[in-house]
C-alpha cells in the first residue's frame, strides 16, 4: 500500500513515523506541498492520498486523482467539507476521516481563548513586557455563575460543556441531537433562547448548508450586549463582515477565533514578512478585544498521536473492506 501525504509538516512526519513501525507494508511519501488541482498529479502511482483540512479536494482535483489511480482519500482531520463527495462517489473513491482524535484538545483551546479575551491576557502580556504594570483596560468578569451557550454538543462540544460546568457556569446548549452524556448539567434550548441568554457562546458544530454563516447580522442582534464569542470549529460558521460590524457596534466583550473565513492561505504558514493588504484577517486583528490563533486547537501531542493511529487504521479498514464510522458516506 503506497500513500502520499500532502502538506506534511515536521510534526506530521514525527507522529506518523512513530506509528508506521506497526504498518511495515505501508509505504509513505511526505510532501510539503498542499493538495490542489495543480499538485494532484503528484499522486500518480499511489493507492491513496492523505490530506488535511486546508486541502482543495474539489471535483477537478478528484478527477486528476482518479486518473492517477488513487483508490481512496485519507483525511487526517474531522472536517470533510473541503471534499467534493459527489465526484468521489462517482469514481468509487472512498473517503476516510478522523472524527474524534482528541475532543479535549479543541475544547481546552476554546476555553483558553475565552479566558484570554475575557481577562485580556494578550494585552496584559504586551504591557508587562514593556514594564507597564498598570491595570488600565484589563477589567474582566467572573465566568462562575455566568451562562455558557454551547452550539453543537458532539464530542468536542460536550467536552467544552464539561469544562464550563467545572467553572461553575450554567450550561445551555443547542443541537439537533441531544447528547445524553451531558444532560445531567445541560439544558437544551432553541437557538434564539441560547443567543439571548448566553454570556459565552462557543461554536462546536460542523459546517453544512444549514450551519453556513450561522452567526450573522440577524443572530448577532439577538445576543446579549457584552457577550464573548469563541469559534474553534469552522470559519464559515461566522459571516465575517457581520462579525466585524458587531464588533464595531460594541456588541462583543471579546471574540476568540481559531478559525475564520479567510484562513486557508494563512494556516500553518509564516507570513510575517508580508503586508496583508485588503485582508479580513488584518481587519480582525486591528480590534483590541479580538484574539486569533492559527488553527491550533487540535495541536497537542496526544491529538497528533491519535490522528496518526486512526489514519493508519483507516488504511486497514479499506484493505479489509471493513465497515467503519470513519468512512464519509
Amino acid at each position: 500500500m503506497k500513500v502520499i501525504f500532502f502538506d506534511s509538516k515536521t510534526y506530521d512526519k514525527e507522529s506518523f513515523t512513530k506509528e508506521l513501525v506497526n504498518y511495515p507494508d505501508v509505504e509513505v511519501k511526505f510532501l510539503r506541498t498542499e493538495l490542489t488541482v495543480n499538485t494532484a498529479e503528484l499522486a500518480h502511482g499511489y493507492d491513496a492520498v492523505c490530506a488535511f483540512v486546508s486541502a482543495d479536494i474539489c471535483g477537478e482535483t478528484i478527477d486528476i486523482l482518479h486518473e492517477c489511480g488513487v483508490k481512496f482519500i485519507l483525511l487526517r482531520c474531522a472536517g470533510f467539507n473541503n471534499v467534493d463527495m459527489d465526484t468521489a462517489k462517482k469514481y468509487g473513491i472512498k473517503v476516510y476521516r478522523v472524527p474524534g482524535y482528541s475532543p479535549e484538545a479543541v475544547a481546552e483551546h476554546a476555553m483558553a481563548l475565552a479566558l484570554a479575551v475575557n481577562r485580556h491576557l494578550h494585552k496584559a502580556y504586551v504591557k508587562v513586557r514593556e514594564n507597564d504594570f498598570s491595570l488600565n483596560g484589563l477589567m474582566g468578569m467572573n465566568f462562575h455563575g455566568k451562562t455558557a451557550g454551547i452550539i453543537g454538543t458532539g464530542k468536542i462540544g460536550a467536552a467544552m460543556a464539561r469544562i464550563c460546568h467545572g467553572f461553575g457556569m450554567k450550561i445551555i446548549a443547542y443541537d439537533v441531537f441531544e447528547n445524553p452524556a451531558i444532560k445531567e448539567f445541560t439544558t437544551y434550548v432553541t437557538l434564539n433562547e441560547l443567543l439571548a441568554q448566553s454570556d459565552l457562546i462557543s461554536l462546536h458544530c460542523p459546517l453544512m448548508d444549514n450551519t453556513y454563516h450561522l452567526i450573522n447580522r440577524e443572530t448577532i442582534s439577538k445576543m446579549k450586549d457584552g457577550v464573548i464569542l469563541v469559534n474553534t470549529s469552522r470559519g464559515a460558521l461566522v459571516k465575517t463582515d457581520d462579525l466585524i460590524e458587531g464588533i464595531r457596534a460594541h456588541k462583543f466583550f471579546g471574540v476568540g477565533l481559531d478559525v475564520y473565513e479567510e484562513e486557508t492561505p494563512n494556516v500553518f504558514e509564516d507570513r510575517s514578512d508580508e503586508i496583508l493588504e485588503h485582508s479580513v484577517t488584518a481587519r480582525l486583528l486591528s480590534f483590541p478585544n479580538v484574539m486569533i490563533t492559527s488553527h491550533q486547537g487540535f495541536f497537542t501531542s496526544e491529538a497528533l498521536a491519535a490522528i496518526a493511529q486512526t489514519t493508519l487504521q483507516n488504511i486497514r479498514f479499506y484493505e479489509n473492506g471493513e465497515e467503519t464510522p470513519n468512512e464519509v458516506k
